[in-house]
């Protein structure tokens, strides 16, 4: 397989040279991974985000230093962009629940992880930056920019963004903290079943070079109200009842711990059907929009638990009809 010479160089330079590569699925980042056959190792190469590629390092570091399984960097050339990483194979959740492994075991191993992470103080101690309450708000700008035109004709956009970023800076408040590191996307493609490792060792780490300093219910939440799957029923009532036994004390009382987790979902379902919406019209990327309705779903629900009612009818009298609209997405805006 031809890859960049200095690609190149770089495995030659570190006893790799006579690796067989295989091209290995990587996320939608530019971020690109080769797999050294029998090696136990990935070439992650990455140029255009050198930022990103540094915090990968940190991060990997860290987590590991905490006792969770993140990739461990063998050797790096951060001003190549190129790294020789653990290769942790194939057993992704997702692979792993399609082979069928208990969704129970899978998801409470995660619960665990996260326990054991938001439980150690060191968790926060790491240079990245602050997953706050202006990060969030910038972020609900992406649902008032392309989910709302898109559900409502004639809509004066900049009215509706001002009232919607009003709102939700009065009601998110609560989960304006830095608890402890936030990996921003943990779900079951980005998890995995570490075979020969005991404990929340188990469960392998990916794709975290994202990571931020936040609320530690956003990565529970993340993981038991996914966009791609529902989980069994009853199940992630059973995984947060899971999370408030074990919950770090300075979270407070079960009942505020839920509050900041529905409030969070909230921001997270408006956001993500914002990002749905844009993948279509600006990217190219209709696929996404056949999640709508899952995420349609769950938006609404959040929304009843966290009592968010002052937004809830800023939503029905700005955007008439909009659940029946979103609901009809992907017939209406695919080519």
């Amino acid at each position: 397989m031809q890859i960049d010479p200095e690609a190149a160089a770089f495995l030659a330079a570190h006893g790799q040279d006579d690796a067989r590569l295989t091209v290995f699925a990587s996320d939608a980042s530019p971020r690109r991974y080769f797999r050294l056959e029998g090696r136990g190792l990935l070439l992650m190469e990455d140029q255009a985000d050198p930022v990103g590629f540094a915090a990968y390092m940190r991060l990997s570091a860290h987590l590991n230093d905490l006792g969770l399984s993140a990739p461990r960097v063998v050797v790096a050339n951060k001003d190549k962009g190129l790294a020789l990483i653990e290769d942790f194979g194939d057993a992704t959740y997702t692979n792993a629940l399609a082979a069928g492994q208990d969704e129970g075991a899978l998801y409470r191993l995660a619960v665990d992880a996260l326990l054991h992470l938001h439980n150690d103080p060191r968790g926060p101690q790491v240079d990245q930056p602050c997953y706050d309450l202006q990060v969030m708000l910038d972020e609900l700008d992406i649902f008032a920019d392309w989910f709302a035109p898109a559900v409502t004709a004639n809509l004066n956009a900049a009215d509706f963004a001002q009232g919607w970023r009003a709102l939700w800076r009065s009601a998110l408040g609560p989960v304006d903290g830095h608890d402890t590191l936030v990996m921003r996307d943990f779900h079951v493609d980005n998890l995995m079943l570490l075979e020969g490792r005991d404990g929340v060792a188990r469960c392998g780490l990916l794709d975290f070079q994202d990571g931020a300093l936040g609320p530690c219910e956003y990565d529970l939440m993340s993981l038991l109200q996914d966009a791609r799957r529902d989980l069994s029923p009853g199940l992630e009532e059973a995984l947060l009842a899971r999370y408030l036994a074990g919950a770090p004390a300075h979270l407070g009382q079960p009942e505020d711990i839920r509050h900041r987790y529905h409030l969070l979902a909230t921001q997270r379902h408006a956001r993500i059907l914002g990002v749905f919406v844009r993948l279509c019209q600006r990217d190219g990327k209709p696929r996404y929009l056949a999640w709508v309705p899952r995420v349609l779903r769950q938006f609404q629900d959040a929304l009843a638990e966290a009592k968010l009612a002052e937004i809830s009818a800023f939503l029905d009298s700005r955007l008439p009809g909009w659940q029946a609209n979103a609901a009809t997405l992907e017939t209406r805006l695919k080519p």
